[in-house]
């Protein structure tokens, strides 16, 4: 059990270091887990990698491809009709370029806020930001933390009412709902937004301190390819698309679906599950198509050639979800193995006198191994939900507060450079671990840790 404990350590190490030092995860996540694996003993093998990672990434593509394959068309059509820089150039006139990267982090947050998933937001997001950021001459190595101060954190996990998953996992667990502990979860929302947004505009103006500026990269799948003077389309009418997501997520989610007959959807051939398990996967499909259509419509004549946009955010697609689902992958065959026990209750065992910490503790550590912030929550209440909940109770804990601190907990280590999110960052945007990840680092993984720190003292004295 020690060996297999120790190749679950190394493995980790080695996926974070590896995947740092620019070498592909589609290669890494496979060997590091079966790596693992052959230091358990006693597990086979080969089923391990076909019947557990390769299960867990089929799983993880077939749940979640139209998502990044309709947000990459969505971002290329914005970003190939002029829609996303004249959202840019509308920003910057207002704000200046002096707040780029506060532009950045609000449209993300307004957007996550609203429903819409991070990953699709990367891709939306994307082609505006690089925009303001060019026009800014702000390093383009700091786009990826600052996408991911707007989508990865203060929506995700803090703000009362957010539609994330990481909001929604604890409700059973605590009989609560998504606006749990609404002042103690702005406070959090409001130390990560101020506090990421500090640090990068100080790593921008260090960066002009020091003459450097935007810098020449590569293009993206996700870039645009327009003209200095090209014909844009006025605000308005490149900002309708980007509203419609969000708008039509909502009216689907909550009009629309619950007055559908959808009993059907309890038949083995659909998989029987239900309405509520399906319904917002299926309300962002149908918004994103429609906001397609829509973008479409609406610059037409702007389109060098529609087709070749298309394709190229089909092929943008491929790269981001496959290296996301090989993580997802290796997250799974690490959480099968034996020693993955004294892991996770070796987690569970911290603080054992005060339910917030332990749990915080838990939800934290469990997040990081698995790379994934909904996947290491779940871990940690449906292996002790209910201990920690009467843990609570008898020490007079809000469950509300338990809420909100299991919803925090999951986006700090998270954030590793291993995680599913990241890396999907990093290939929209075109950027490294080795010059991004550090300000992701930062702003991702260190202050909302500091936020949940705060939130647990507060809560405590509360």
């Amino acid at each position: 059990m020690r060996m297999g404990l120790f190749g679950i350590v190394l493995s980790l190490v080695l996926l974070i270091v590896l995947a740092y030092r620019e070498i592909n995860v589609l290669v890494l996540s496979p060997l590091l887990a079966l790596l693992a694996v052959a230091m358990a003993g006693g597990v086979p093998l080969l089923a391990s990698y076909t019947q557990v990672f390769m299960t867990a990434l089929g799983d993880y593509v077939i749940l979640y491809f139209p998502l990044f394959l309709l947000g990459a068309i969505f971002g290329k059509v914005m970003a190939d009709s002029g829609a996303a820089r004249s959202i840019a150039e509308w920003i910057i006139a207002r704000l200046g370029a002096g707040r780029a990267i506060l532009a950045v982090v609000l449209s993300c947050g307004v957007i996550t806020y609203g429903g819409v998933s991070l990953f699709v937001v990367a891709f939306a997001v994307y082609p505006i930001a690089s925009a303001l950021f060019r026009r800014a001459d702000i390093p383009k190595r700091l786009l990826p933390a600052t996408i991911a101060l707007g989508a990865f954190t203060f929506t995700m996990s803090a703000f009362p009412g957010t539609p994330a998953i990481q909001n929604a996992i604890p409700m059973p667990f605590f009989g609560t709902n998504v606006f749990a502990a609404p002042v103690l979860g702005t406070l959090a929302g409001l130390i990560m937004l101020a506090g990421g947004t500090l640090w990068l505009n100080r790593r921008a103006a260090h960066a002009a301190a020091r003459g450097e500026g935007y810098g020449s990269h590569p293009a993206t799948a996700a870039d645009a390819t327009l003209p200095e003077d090209a014909d844009l389309p006025p605000f308005a009418r490149a900002v309708l698309p980007v509203a419609a997501v969000i708008v039509l997520n909502g009216v689907l989610t909550w009009l629309v679906f619950p007055r559908l007959a959808t009993d059907y959807l309890a038949l083995p051939e659909y998989g029987q599950t239900t309405l509520s398990a399906v319904a917002g996967l299926w309300a962002i499909i149908v918004s994103l198509v429609l906001s397609i259509c829509l973008a479409i419509a609406l610059n037409w004549r702007r389109f060098a050639d529609l087709r070749h946009s298309v394709n190229e955010g089909t092929m943008g697609s491929l790269q981001p979800i496959l290296n996301t689902a090989s993580v997802v992958g290796y997250g799974a065959v690490i959480a099968s193995l034996p020693a993955f026990l004294m892991v996770r209750d070796g987690v569970l065992g911290f603080f054992p006198d005060n339910p917030l910490a332990s749990l915080a503790v838990a939800v934290m550590v469990l997040s990081g191994i698995t790379g994934s912030a909904s996947g290491g929550m779940s871990i940690a209440l449906n292996t002790l939900g209910a201990e920690f909940a009467a843990m609570g109770q008898a020490q007079g804990i809000s469950m509300e507060l338990m809420h909100r601190v299991t919803a925090l907990a999951s986006g700090g280590f998270d954030a590793l450079p291993h995680n599913g999110a990241v890396i999907t960052l990093l290939a929209i945007t075109g950027m490294t671990h080795r010059k991004s990840y550090g300000d992701i680092f930062v702003v991702a993984v260190a202050i909302p840790v500091v936020a949940l720190i705060a939130v647990i003292v507060l809560g405590s004295l509360i």
